[in-house]
């Protein structure tokens, strides 16, 4: 089992939000290292920043919660998987043109999904609902 993430699980696990105690609780009852790729990286650090200028998580608290997330990464709780970029863009648009006009899939929920299953995941964790049925049914596990 290859479990892999997306921005709005790990937002929830190190920010603050209406769904951090679900991915609190999930954390806590599987010790399975999270993979990630440098895109995942990048996104979350960058929503940590945009919840503190918005004001949804208090002033200073993007770097706290950030600083965290890098010490997972550090001490291998989530691994951070290469992925070639172009690979990923390829099976991005595979996957676009494949559910996107039936399913109304935003681009930077498709790249994860196709990140993921370029790193191997077979487990992608996300609370976003349509990201769920767009990993579920390019054959991603969604336990979430």
């Amino acid at each position: 089992m290859v479990i892999s993430a997306d921005t709005s699980f790990l937002f929830s696990l190190y920010g603050n939000d209406s769904k951090t105690s679900d991915a609190v609780k999930w954390s806590a009852q599987n010790s399975s290292e999270i993979w990630i790729t440098k895109l995942t990286r990048f996104e979350l650090i960058n929503a940590l920043r945009f919840a503190e200028c918005r004001r949804f998580i208090k002033i200073g608290d993007s770097d706290l919660f950030a600083a965290d997330f890098l010490t997972d990464i550090k001490d291998g709780r989530l691994v951070e998987r290469f992925c070639d970029f172009e690979d990923v863009l390829v099976e991005s648009s595979r996957l676009s043109l494949a559910h996107t006009l039936t399913g109304g899939h935003r681009g930077f929920d498709i790249l994860h999904v196709a990140a993921a299953k370029i790193i191997g995941a077979t487990h992608f964790l996300t609370f976003d609902m349509n990201q769920k049925k767009l990993a579920q049914l390019d054959g991603l596990i969604a336990p979430l």
